[in-house]
């Protein structure tokens, strides 16, 4: 795989702003958020889907990284599956079963979020083409259609990241480390 030699800009006000936030929320700015930074608009869209999404989605913190570790899943991006285990297991209060389950492309353990990952895998992997019999399936688990689109809107969150860590290679943070994933 080929990978992105970015030049060295002058860091644009808007790079600097999400930076700045990153680091009073953080405590250090994320190596996938230096690499977006390069162009503004890149960083500036993902930050502000990704705030939606977090607060709109329809989604508890702990169906959320269901979602984004999902599709980091299927787009193979090392990162965000790392980044996101973390974040399951210290913040969301995911269950490890449930995270390793995700990462190992094996049977969750938990009904919900085994329907959750496996509609949000099939949309990613399908480009948004699934079968009514797979959202019947999600929606008699007891979500709602409101719930698939949530979902896309996750997908297209970690897309903007995944696509992007695939061309820039953002050295994993010290953070992410005890979560190190290969598929």
């Amino acid at each position: 795989m080929a990978y992105l030699k970015l030049e060295n800009n002058p860091v644009s006000e808007i790079s600097q702003g999400i930076f700045d936030n990153a680091k009073k929320a953080l405590g250090f700015v994320p190596n996938m958020y230096l690499k977006m930074g390069n162009n503004p608009a890149l960083l500036d869209a993902y930050i502000y889907a990704y705030t939606t999404f977090r607060a709109n989605s329809g989604f508890n913190p702990a169906e959320q990284e269901v979602v984004f570790l999902s599709v980091a899943y299927e787009n193979n991006c090392e990162y965000c599956m790392a980044a996101h285990s973390f974040i399951a297991d210290k913040m969301s209060k995911v269950p490890t079963a449930v995270t390793d389950a995700i990462r190992d492309g094996k049977q969750i353990p938990d009904a919900k979020f085994a329907v959750l990952s496996k509609l949000t895998r099939s949309l990613t992997a399908n480009r948004g083409n699934v079968s009514q019999a797979e959202i019947d399936e999600f929606l008699a688990e007891g979500y709602t259609e409101t719930h698939v689109l949530g979902i896309i809107a996750g997908i297209a969150v970690k897309t903007i990241s995944n696509y992007s860590n695939h061309n820039t290679n953002p050295e994993l943070d010290a953070a992410f480390a005890g979560r190190v994933w290969k598929k």
